[in-house]
């Protein structure tokens, strides 16, 4: 009865009859209970008016007409029970006992999850539910008749929420964790923060509540239990000491207490280096032997210094702070082994100092302060012993520069080298020229004392530079050589005449005027004096009196042609030829002879050249525009008739008569039979085109413009075999033939097989053989070859005669 009232209270009154103040009673008791048991409240939406009236200890009701009403009801998730559990009952006004309705219940879930009475309207839940699932169903209720299933009433919507236990533990799902923090950090530095989930419901009690704590990793680390913040607990923790530490963190739901569930994850945490520790030599004195040929930059030893520290912070730099006051020494850092490399900064030399001792610093690259306040370098001692070796010869200059004037006479001493044996021994030296790089022998050397003289004349204007490679051997050892180079400069000297600077075409106008400028002249010389070049002109002796031409002086080294009068005529004299003297000012001075040559020519009023030839001078000048128009026209019409005469004889047609004709037919035979035992080879029909059979053979090289009826022709049959005939047919056909002119064409005839073991039988190419070869095998072949042996002996024969 609780659960009826609860379910619906009104109703209950109402078919009870009970008194208002028992009805009440009776909610509030069964209201009590059903909240201690959510799984089958039902909240009611009541819509009635009640009106009460006591007489004699009890109260009258009355109600009006109503629908039934509700919200939503709750069931418990994960409920293991063998029998459904009761969701909640639905009651409706038309439920009086004497009405044949029943109800219908859809939705989510509806006659799967969710099952109704139709009777009675119970609503239970047929399977088990997880609310992390689905957490709440939607559902519609109605009334029906139950005879023809006609709806007595609209449908109504409620809502079954499914309530939360705690069924779900908390779960790491960005798990496991990695995180960093520099090593030697403060006790309380954050180093990551971890996050769990609970799916069961937040707002509903405890079930989702969570509470951190750490389970391993300490007494390094501690965890916040509220924001799951990991924090260092220790203090001078040294990744030098340990670099990585596990740490295993705790999440329990129900607020941490007793019966709640949980679940953990790791954090992976690595300490990150900090420069913390100096550079360290593994030893305090280095030692090493370095040979005195060892070349500028070969490495001499090598240093270390270790530091446990990594990366940037393990980088180091190396110098030497002491005992290289010559500068003999350099020290860089390998990158890759961060090793001091030792290296030759200049030449040891045994003989001068044997031995040097350094001191090397070793500094870190990145010096951050550190916990300890000491210095990040260290030192450490380096002794070098120079080796003694057979050096080879030291030319006192790496290079020489010698100087030879281009007339100097042979075997003239040009300049000296000089080399010495390095060594304590003092071994001899002999001098060599490297003949690689004097190919023309044009020096040679004193092998006792490096003196170089002149072995052929040079010519400054040929080379100005001579570059030589000068060797020094030891005469004890002669596998130690020395190379120097040696540039000779040839001197310039005045043994070089100059000339004109251009082959001149000077013109010279008829109608020019006095004193007009015939021709600029420049000279070049081929010698460089240091003093620049300075030229003069002059005319020879026999034209000083010249009466035509004079000569200008421009003093830049050029002089200027004058004319003398404005007489000159073309049919008079149409070349003058003026002879120049040009000398320069070197010492001894040279000159030489350029003749100029001069052509009279006719120019225009401008100045303009136009004719210089004799015969142009007898033409009219100065036609006018009209006659030039003319002879023009004249030309441009002889040219369109010749034009039109060529095309008219182009298309007509090419007529050749047959005793013009002197073109031939050539028919090759170039395939050789099987011999005379080949007797199914050769077919003579193989001869014969089989479009010529009837006596017609159209030309495939041209279109004839005619057709040409076939005639009865005498051929061979199929079988024939005589083919003389048949080829002088053939042969008068083609020559007859009105169809085009006889062209020239090729055609082959008469396959004789394979396997023939004579050569080539063929005329033609053994005439254009001029092998002697002798042909008396042919007659030993049998009697078929037995005449043409006969005709090539007699051939030989009549060639040696």
């Amino acid at each position: 009865m609780c659960e009826h009232a609860s379910l619906i209270l009104y109703d209950l009154i109402w078919i009870t009859q009970i008194s208002a103040a028992a009805a009440l009673s009776t909610w509030l008791t069964c209201s009590q209970l059903l909240r201690l048991n959510p799984a089958t409240t039902t909240v009611l939406e009541e819509s009635d008016s009640v009106a009460s009236g006591l007489g004699e200890g009890q109260r009258l009701l009355s109600r009006a007409k109503r629908g039934w009403v509700w919200n939503q009801m709750f069931v418990l998730e994960e409920f293991s029970g063998r029998d459904p559990i009761l969701v909640g009952r639905l009651h409706t006004d038309l439920d009086v006992g004497n009405k044949n309705i029943k109800y219908v219940l859809s939705g989510e879930g509806a006659g799967t999850i969710f099952a109704i009475n139709e009777l009675t309207g119970d609503i239970h839940a047929m399977k088990r539910l997880d609310r992390e699932e689905k957490a709440e169903y939607t559902l519609k209720a109605q009334v029906v008749d139950a005879d023809n299933n006609e709806p007595l009433e609209p449908p109504s919507e409620f809502i079954i929420k499914v309530q939360d236990i705690n069924d779900n533990p908390p779960q790491f799902i960005e798990g496991p964790y990695h995180a960093s923090v520099p090593e030697m950090s403060a006790v309380g530095t954050p180093v990551t923060r971890v996050t769990a989930t609970d799916a069961d419901d937040p707002v509903y009690g405890n079930s989702a509540k969570l509470v951190y704590s750490i389970l391993d990793g300490q007494p390094y680390f501690s965890v916040d239990p509220n924001t799951a913040t990991i924090k260092i607990a220790l203090h001078g923790m040294d990744r030098e000491m340990r670099e990585e530490y596990l740490v295993v963190i705790q999440a329990k739901d129900m607020g941490g207490h007793m019966g709640g569930l949980s679940g953990t994850t790791t954090v992976t945490v690595t300490l990150t280096d900090i420069n913390d520790n100096p550079p360290k030599f593994s030893k305090s004195l280095y030692e090493f032997v370095i040979p005195e040929d060892r070349t500028v930059g070969e490495v001499g030893g090598r240093v270390k210094a270790n530091d446990r520290d990594i990366g940037e912070n393990a980088k180091s730099t190396y110098n030497i702070i002491e005992g290289d006051d010559q500068g003999s020494f350099e020290i860089i850092t390998d990158t890759q082994t961060q090793e001091g490399i030792l290296r030759l900064k200049k030449p040891l030399d045994y003989e001068n100092k044997r031995t040097f001792t350094l001191k090397v610093e070793a500094t870190n690259i990145r010096a951050e302060p550190s916990p300890s306040g000491g210095p990040f370098k260290d030192t450490a001692t380096v002794k070098i012993t120079v080796e003694d070796t057979d050096e080879p010869p030291v030319f006192s200059k790496p290079m020489y520069l010698l100087e030879v004037k281009e007339n100097a006479p042979i075997n003239t001493v040009i300049g000296t080298v000089t080399a010495r044996d390095p060594d304590a021994s003092g071994s001899l030296v002999r001098y060599f020229i490297d003949r690689h790089t004097d190919l023309e022998r044009q020096f040679n050397i004193n092998v006792d004392d490096g003196k170089i003289t002149l072995a052929k004349a040079l010519d400054r204007e040929t080379d100005t530079w001579h570059n030589i490679t000068v060797t020094a051997t030891e005469v004890r050892n002669h596998s130690q050589i020395s190379r120097a180079n040696v540039a000779i400069r040839v001197m310039d000297i005045n043994d070089n005449a100059p000339e004109f600077a251009d082959e001149y075409d000077a013109v010279l106008c008829e109608n020019g005027k006095p004193g007009q400028v015939v021709q600029i002249v420049s000279a070049v010389d081929k010698d460089d004096p240091i003093q620049g070049h300075y030229f003069d002109y002059r005319l020879v002796p026999e034209m000083l009196n010249n009466p035509n031409f004079t000569i200008k002086n421009n003093q830049d080294n050029t002089i200027s042609i004058l004319a003398k009068h404005d007489t000159f005529r073309r049919q008079k004299q149409k070349l003058y030829y003026l002879p120049i003297i040009v000398t320069d000012n070197g010492n001894p001075p040279m000159s030489s002879t350029n003749t100029l040559t001069i052509r009279v020519c006719g120019c225009s009023k401008e100045g303009i050249v136009g004719s210089c030839n004799a015969e142009a001078s007898v033409l009219p000048i100065g036609l006018s525009m009209g006659a030039l128009i003319a002879i023009l026209a004249c030309i441009i019409l002889l040219l369109v008739v010749l034009f039109v005469t060529l095309r008219r004889h182009k298309n007509e047609p090419l007529i050749i008569k047959d005793d013009e004709d002197v073109r031939e037919n050539i028919i090759r035979y170039d395939d050789e039979g099987g011999g005379e035992e080949d007797t199914e080879a050769f077919d003579i029909a193989t001869l014969q085109n089989p479009d010529g059979i009837n006596g017609y053979l159209p030309r495939k090289d041209i279109k004839p413009d005619l057709q040409f009826m076939p005639r009865a022709g005498q051929h061979s049959g199929p079988n024939g075999v005589d083919v003389d005939e048949f080829i002088n047919v053939r042969l008068h056909e083609a020559d007859n033939d009105p169809t085009a002119p006889p062209y020239d064409s090729i055609q082959i005839y008469g396959y004789e097989g394979r396997g023939s073991m004579a050569g080539s039988l063929s005329s033609l190419e053994t005439a254009s053989s001029d092998s002697d070869q002798n042909y008396d095998y042919l007659r030993e072949w049998g009697p078929r070859f037995r005449r043409l042996g006969e005709l090539y002996s007699v051939g030989e024969s009549d060639r040696e005669t």
